[in-house]
Protein backbone atom coordinates (compact mmCIF):
# COMPACT_ATOMS: atom_id res chain seq x y z
CA UNK A 1 0.00 0.00 0.00
CA UNK A 2 2.50 2.63 0.79
CA UNK A 3 3.83 1.92 -3.08
CA UNK A 4 1.10 3.03 -4.05
CA UNK A 5 0.32 6.02 -2.14
CA UNK A 6 3.66 7.05 -3.21
CA UNK A 7 2.28 6.88 -6.66
CA UNK A 8 -0.38 8.43 -6.11
CA UNK A 9 1.97 11.21 -4.15
CA UNK A 10 4.45 11.24 -7.40
CA UNK A 11 1.48 11.57 -10.02
CA UNK A 12 -0.31 14.65 -8.10
CA UNK A 13 3.00 15.97 -7.82
CA UNK A 14 3.47 16.29 -11.46
CA UNK A 15 -0.35 16.97 -12.44
CA UNK A 16 0.33 19.56 -9.95
CA UNK A 17 3.17 21.24 -11.74
CA UNK A 18 2.00 20.54 -15.28
CA UNK A 19 -1.16 22.44 -14.74
CA UNK A 20 0.66 25.00 -12.92
CA UNK A 21 2.64 25.57 -15.25
CA UNK A 22 -0.32 25.41 -18.33
CA UNK A 23 -1.94 28.04 -16.08
CA UNK A 24 1.09 30.11 -16.35
CA UNK A 25 1.66 30.11 -20.12
CA UNK A 26 -1.82 30.00 -21.04
CA UNK A 27 -2.28 33.70 -21.35
CA UNK A 28 0.65 33.50 -24.10
CA UNK A 29 -0.53 30.99 -26.04
CA UNK A 30 -4.23 32.72 -25.97
CA UNK A 31 -2.71 35.65 -26.97
CA UNK A 32 -0.47 34.64 -29.77
CA UNK A 33 -3.55 32.47 -31.18
CA UNK A 34 -5.32 35.80 -31.30
CA UNK A 35 -2.31 38.00 -32.48
CA UNK A 36 -2.31 35.10 -35.49
CA UNK A 37 -6.11 35.23 -36.12
CA UNK A 38 -6.22 39.40 -36.22
CA UNK A 39 -2.80 38.97 -38.68
CA UNK A 40 -4.97 36.16 -40.70
CA UNK A 41 -7.75 39.15 -40.83
CA UNK A 42 -5.55 42.10 -42.16
CA UNK A 43 -3.86 39.90 -44.23
CA UNK A 44 -6.84 39.01 -45.82
CA UNK A 45 -8.16 42.08 -46.18
CA UNK A 46 -4.62 43.74 -47.99
CA UNK A 47 -4.73 40.47 -50.23
CA UNK A 48 -8.26 41.62 -51.21
CA UNK A 49 -7.61 45.22 -51.64
CA UNK A 50 -4.03 44.40 -53.59
CA UNK A 51 -5.86 42.33 -55.96
CA UNK A 52 -8.57 44.75 -56.63
CA UNK A 53 -6.09 47.72 -56.69
CA UNK A 54 -3.67 46.26 -59.54
CA UNK A 55 -6.84 45.14 -61.45
CA UNK A 56 -8.03 48.92 -61.72
CA UNK A 57 -4.70 49.79 -62.28
CA UNK A 58 -4.06 47.57 -65.28
CA UNK A 59 -7.79 48.78 -66.75
CA UNK A 60 -6.67 52.22 -66.28
CA UNK A 61 -3.36 51.40 -68.13
CA UNK A 62 -5.41 49.88 -70.80
CA UNK A 63 -7.83 53.19 -70.98
CA UNK A 64 -4.28 55.09 -72.22
CA UNK A 65 -3.74 53.64 -74.72
CA UNK A 66 -5.76 53.59 -77.95
CA UNK A 67 -7.89 51.16 -79.67
CA UNK A 68 -7.60 49.20 -76.53
CA UNK A 69 -11.17 48.66 -74.73
CA UNK A 70 -10.73 46.08 -73.01
CA UNK A 71 -7.90 44.74 -70.66
CA UNK A 72 -6.84 41.22 -71.07
CA UNK A 73 -7.79 38.50 -68.22
CA UNK A 74 -4.53 37.15 -67.76
CA UNK A 75 -3.09 39.82 -66.06
CA UNK A 76 -6.48 40.05 -63.71
CA UNK A 77 -6.95 36.71 -63.04
CA UNK A 78 -3.63 35.33 -62.51
CA UNK A 79 -0.77 37.77 -61.65
CA UNK A 80 -3.32 39.89 -59.55
CA UNK A 81 -3.81 36.70 -57.82
CA UNK A 82 -0.32 35.76 -57.51
CA UNK A 83 0.74 39.39 -55.72
CA UNK A 84 -2.24 39.38 -53.39
CA UNK A 85 -0.92 36.37 -51.98
CA UNK A 86 2.98 37.19 -51.62
CA UNK A 87 1.41 40.11 -50.10
CA UNK A 88 -1.26 38.15 -47.48
CA UNK A 89 2.04 36.04 -46.52
CA UNK A 90 4.56 38.85 -45.90
CA UNK A 91 2.03 40.38 -43.45
CA UNK A 92 1.56 36.16 -41.92
CA UNK A 93 4.89 36.42 -41.56
CA UNK A 94 5.02 39.89 -39.49
CA UNK A 95 2.47 38.49 -37.01
CA UNK A 96 3.86 35.03 -36.93
CA UNK A 97 7.05 36.91 -35.87
CA UNK A 98 4.57 38.59 -33.07
CA UNK A 99 3.48 35.41 -32.12
CA UNK A 100 6.73 33.32 -31.43
CA UNK A 101 8.16 36.13 -29.46
CA UNK A 102 5.30 36.71 -27.25
CA UNK A 103 5.28 32.29 -26.65
CA UNK A 104 8.99 32.70 -26.13
CA UNK A 105 10.68 30.73 -29.20
CA UNK A 106 13.65 33.00 -29.27
CA UNK A 107 15.53 30.89 -31.40
CA UNK A 108 12.57 30.71 -34.05
CA UNK A 109 12.05 34.66 -33.17
CA UNK A 110 15.73 35.42 -34.48
CA UNK A 111 15.20 33.27 -37.71
CA UNK A 112 11.79 34.89 -38.67
CA UNK A 113 13.36 37.78 -37.85
CA UNK A 114 16.58 38.14 -40.35
CA UNK A 115 13.19 36.54 -43.03
CA UNK A 116 11.46 39.73 -41.94
CA UNK A 117 14.46 41.88 -42.03
CA UNK A 118 14.97 40.92 -45.99
CA UNK A 119 11.19 41.21 -47.17
CA UNK A 120 11.54 44.67 -48.21
CA UNK A 121 14.67 44.48 -50.13
CA UNK A 122 12.75 41.39 -51.93
CA UNK A 123 9.60 43.44 -51.71
CA UNK A 124 11.65 46.20 -53.47
CA UNK A 125 13.00 43.87 -56.13
CA UNK A 126 9.39 42.58 -56.84
CA UNK A 127 7.51 45.71 -57.02
CA UNK A 128 10.45 46.81 -59.86
CA UNK A 129 9.93 43.65 -61.88
CA UNK A 130 5.79 43.77 -61.74
CA UNK A 131 6.03 47.33 -62.83
CA UNK A 132 8.40 46.95 -65.38
CA UNK A 133 5.33 44.70 -66.79
CA UNK A 134 3.13 47.01 -66.56
CA UNK A 135 5.05 49.18 -68.11
CA UNK A 136 6.27 47.37 -70.85
CA UNK A 137 2.63 46.10 -72.03
CA UNK A 138 1.37 49.77 -71.88
CA UNK A 139 4.70 50.86 -73.94
CA UNK A 140 4.28 47.87 -76.47
CA UNK A 141 0.48 48.52 -77.09
CA UNK A 142 1.43 52.43 -77.51
CA UNK A 143 4.13 51.35 -80.15
CA UNK A 144 1.63 49.06 -81.75
CA UNK A 145 -1.37 51.85 -82.22
CA UNK A 146 1.25 54.43 -83.55
CA UNK A 147 2.68 52.13 -85.93
CA UNK A 148 -1.05 51.25 -87.49
CA UNK A 149 0.09 51.98 -90.97
CA UNK A 150 2.32 49.18 -90.65
CA UNK A 151 1.32 45.48 -91.16
CA UNK A 152 0.00 43.63 -88.53
CA UNK A 153 2.74 41.55 -88.45
CA UNK A 154 5.14 44.44 -88.25
CA UNK A 155 2.98 46.18 -85.60
CA UNK A 156 2.94 42.89 -83.79
CA UNK A 157 6.90 42.29 -83.86
CA UNK A 158 8.11 46.16 -83.15
CA UNK A 159 5.23 45.77 -79.99
CA UNK A 160 7.52 42.71 -78.70
CA UNK A 161 10.71 44.18 -79.63
CA UNK A 162 9.97 46.79 -77.40
CA UNK A 163 8.24 45.39 -74.46
CA UNK A 164 11.04 42.39 -74.82
CA UNK A 165 13.52 45.16 -73.75
CA UNK A 166 11.63 46.74 -71.42
CA UNK A 167 10.38 43.52 -69.39
CA UNK A 168 14.11 41.98 -69.48
CA UNK A 169 15.97 45.36 -68.01
CA UNK A 170 13.28 45.66 -65.23
CA UNK A 171 13.81 42.08 -64.59
CA UNK A 172 18.27 42.71 -64.39
CA UNK A 173 17.01 45.57 -61.79
CA UNK A 174 14.23 44.05 -59.52
CA UNK A 175 17.50 40.96 -59.38
CA UNK A 176 20.05 43.60 -58.47
CA UNK A 177 18.13 44.97 -56.06
CA UNK A 178 17.24 41.68 -54.38
CA UNK A 179 20.83 40.64 -54.51
CA UNK A 180 21.36 38.28 -56.75
CA UNK A 181 24.37 38.25 -59.34
CA UNK A 182 22.86 39.35 -62.37
CA UNK A 183 26.52 39.86 -64.06
CA UNK A 184 25.80 36.35 -65.75
CA UNK A 185 22.10 37.43 -66.75
CA UNK A 186 23.29 41.00 -68.40
CA UNK A 187 26.21 38.79 -70.28
CA UNK A 188 23.16 35.99 -71.50
CA UNK A 189 20.50 39.02 -72.14
CA UNK A 190 23.27 41.09 -74.47
CA UNK A 191 23.68 38.33 -76.29
CA UNK A 192 20.29 37.26 -76.37
CA UNK A 193 19.73 41.55 -77.39
CA UNK A 194 22.22 41.04 -80.11
CA UNK A 195 20.68 37.98 -81.74
CA UNK A 196 17.35 39.36 -81.77
CA UNK A 197 18.32 42.38 -83.14
CA UNK A 198 19.88 40.64 -85.97
CA UNK A 199 16.64 39.22 -86.95
CA UNK A 200 14.89 41.95 -86.88
CA UNK A 201 16.89 43.78 -88.92
CA UNK A 202 17.26 40.92 -91.50
CA UNK A 203 13.28 40.62 -91.54
CA UNK A 204 13.24 44.42 -91.80
CA UNK A 205 15.69 44.12 -94.51
CA UNK A 206 14.32 41.28 -96.40
CA UNK A 207 10.76 42.90 -96.16
CA UNK A 208 11.82 46.08 -97.34
CA UNK A 209 13.79 44.75 -100.36
CA UNK A 210 10.87 44.87 -102.31
CA UNK A 211 9.51 48.53 -101.62
CA UNK A 212 13.72 49.71 -102.13
CA UNK A 213 13.59 48.87 -105.04
CA UNK A 214 10.05 50.33 -106.37
CA UNK A 215 11.36 53.10 -105.28
CA UNK A 216 14.56 53.17 -107.11
CA UNK A 217 13.05 52.07 -109.95
CA UNK A 218 10.02 54.69 -110.12
CA UNK A 219 12.30 57.65 -109.87
CA UNK A 220 14.45 56.11 -112.67
CA UNK A 221 11.13 56.19 -114.19
CA UNK A 222 9.89 59.28 -113.56
CA UNK A 223 13.13 60.81 -114.93
CA UNK A 224 12.88 58.73 -118.43
CA UNK A 225 9.19 58.86 -119.33
CA UNK A 226 6.65 61.18 -118.47
CA UNK A 227 2.65 61.00 -118.44
CA UNK A 228 1.02 60.23 -121.87
CA UNK A 229 4.10 58.35 -123.58
CA UNK A 230 2.89 54.59 -125.21
CA UNK A 231 5.12 51.90 -123.86
CA UNK A 232 5.50 48.68 -123.96
CA UNK A 233 6.85 46.43 -120.77
CA UNK A 234 6.57 42.76 -119.55
CA UNK A 235 4.08 42.45 -122.30
CA UNK A 236 1.86 45.46 -121.08
CA UNK A 237 1.03 48.23 -124.34
CA UNK A 238 -0.50 51.55 -123.31
CA UNK A 239 -0.26 55.35 -122.04
CA UNK A 240 1.26 55.93 -119.22
CA UNK A 241 -1.73 57.53 -116.79
CA UNK A 242 0.57 57.89 -113.58
CA UNK A 243 3.74 57.73 -112.44
CA UNK A 244 4.02 57.27 -108.62
CA UNK A 245 6.81 56.26 -106.12
CA UNK A 246 6.49 52.78 -106.39
CA UNK A 247 4.16 51.93 -109.17
CA UNK A 248 3.22 53.31 -113.21
CA UNK A 249 0.13 52.98 -114.02
CA UNK A 250 -0.57 52.21 -117.77
CA UNK A 251 -4.17 52.86 -120.02
CA UNK A 252 -4.09 49.34 -121.97
CA UNK A 253 -6.69 47.92 -124.14
CA UNK A 254 -7.59 45.42 -121.35
CA UNK A 255 -8.35 48.53 -118.84
CA UNK A 256 -5.98 50.33 -116.21
CA UNK A 257 -3.14 48.46 -115.23
CA UNK A 258 0.09 48.92 -112.80
CA UNK A 259 2.57 47.39 -112.79
CA UNK A 260 5.19 47.28 -109.96
CA UNK A 261 8.08 50.36 -110.76
CA UNK A 262 11.20 47.90 -109.96
CA UNK A 263 10.31 46.71 -114.09
CA UNK A 264 12.44 49.37 -114.99
CA UNK A 265 15.82 47.60 -113.20
CA UNK A 266 14.59 43.94 -114.31
CA UNK A 267 12.75 44.37 -117.80
CA UNK A 268 13.50 46.31 -121.19
CA UNK A 269 10.94 49.29 -121.75
CA UNK A 270 9.99 49.71 -125.34
CA UNK A 271 9.03 53.59 -126.09
CA UNK A 272 6.71 52.82 -128.88
CA UNK A 273 8.38 54.61 -131.89
CA UNK A 274 5.36 56.54 -133.20
CA UNK A 275 5.42 57.93 -129.46
CA UNK A 276 9.46 58.70 -129.58
CA UNK A 277 8.98 60.30 -132.75
CA UNK A 278 6.54 62.64 -131.56
CA UNK A 279 8.73 63.86 -128.97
Amino acid sequence: MEVFSQWHDVLAGVLGQTLERLALYLPNVLGAFLLLFFGWIVAHALRATAVRLTQLGERALVRLVPGRATAPKQFSSASAKVLGSVIFWVVMLFFLAAATQVLGLHTFTAWIARVVDYLPTVFAGLLIIVAGFLVSRLVRDVVEAAAAGAGERQRQLMGRVVQAVILVTAILVGAEQIGIKVTFLVILAAAAGIALVGAVALALSLGAREYVANLIGGHYLRQRYSVGQHILVTGHEGRILELTDTTVVLETAAGRTSLPAKVFNEQAIVLLVSEARND
